[in-house]
């Protein structure tokens, strides 16, 4: 059996040593038939250590729902939660109540920002799952290449930008997120310079 792979950087590394089942699309499948389950994470479980990556405004822009372009860049100053998914994928859809409910506890802070980032560009289609699911939760649409550093071949992936702009964790499978771990971590990087 396959063991999970995460990336281990300060605050995060408590969040990833939880156990919690994790699912993922793999290659943008187009069906829900080829998702891969994958195992229990144990808290003996060595985590991969990685060096801090940088994310500039030339690596990833996207669109919001009124058309604006944006870009990570211009959230520096800010710590970014950054879902990938996909309306087709059950692992996105099933971890959707959970961003919703830990965005809702951030309510009023203009210190986080949550980008719910549909990878397949299909701003309209996802902007009608959320209204039909009464997720309060904002989608954006990739305006530009997004890099392997940020999503690699699974969704949906969980992107933690510090407010320098620079990776603080990622987490490639579904997610409870309503885990009061994700939400110390996450106060603890807010709390950050």
């Amino acid at each position: 059996m396959k063991k999970r792979k995460f990336i281990k950087i300060s605050t995060f590394s408590l969040i990833f040593t939880l156990g919690v089942f994790s699912y993922s699309c793999k290659d943008k499948v187009n069906s829900s038939d080829e998702i891969e389950i994958q195992n229990e994470v144990d808290e003996d479980d060595n985590l991969e250590e990685i060096d801090t990556v940088n994310v500039s405004s030339n690596d990833f822009s996207m669109l919001n729902e009124a058309g604006e372009k944006f870009n990570t860049e211009s959230l520096r100053g800010k710590v970014v939660f950054i879902n990938f998914w996909a309306t087709w994928c059950p692992p996105c859809i099933k971890e959707m109540p959970s961003i919703e409910q830990l965005k809702k506890s951030y309510d009023g802070n203009d210190d986080i920002v949550f980008l719910l980032v549909d990878v397949d560009g299909k701003m309209e289609k996802s902007k009608a799952f959320m209204q039909k699911n009464n997720f309060d939760l904002q989608v954006s649409i990739p305006d530009s290449n997004i890099p392997s550093t940020l999503l690699g071949n699974a969704i949906p992936t969980t992107i933690i930008l510090d407010k320098n702009g620079q990776i603080a964790g990622k987490l490639e499978g579904a997610y409870d997120y309503s885990n009061p771990e994700m939400k110390k971590a996450l106060d603890e990087l807010l709390t950050q310079s």
